[in-house]
């Protein structure tokens, strides 16, 4: 199972593969695909903001059904609790998406620097 932060879900999404390096590539053919519930609501902001031109759910529809993604349903009072120790930044989609994936010491998919200094399974 691996992780996918926001930017990878839009990307795959736009057919933007190029965007990706060749071993997050790799790593998304072969692994499940998850994402955090919150990715949904970071797309919704991201669609507010008029950055997206299309809703959350066609895209996670359409990966869900093109590529099998799933949203992970851990209890998200676990996934609050373990983003509370996310000291190293302020952004809250980050702190619940890194903490949702080390609930189970997961890869994270990013490009983000950030969180691949400071989560030891993110993968890029």
């Amino acid at each position: 199972m691996i992780y996918l932060d926001t930017h990878i879900v839009v990307w795959l999404y736009s057919g933007l593969k190029q965007k990706l390096s060749s071993k997050a590539r790799t790593l998304i053919n072969q692994h499940d695909l998850y994402i955090s519930p919150i990715v949904r609501l970071e797309l919704q902001y991201l669609y507010e903001i008029q950055r997206l031109t299309v809703l959350p759910d066609v895209i996670i529809d359409d990966l869900e059904f093109r590529l099998n993604l799933i949203i992970c349903d851990r209890p998200f009072n676990q996934v609050i609790t373990q983003s509370l120790s996310q000291d190293w930044t302020r952004d809250p989609f980050d702190r619940v998406i890194v903490s949702q994936a080390g609930l189970q010491s997961s890869l994270l998919l990013t490009k983000d620097k950030t969180i691949r200094d400071n989560y030891q399974q993110a993968q890029w």
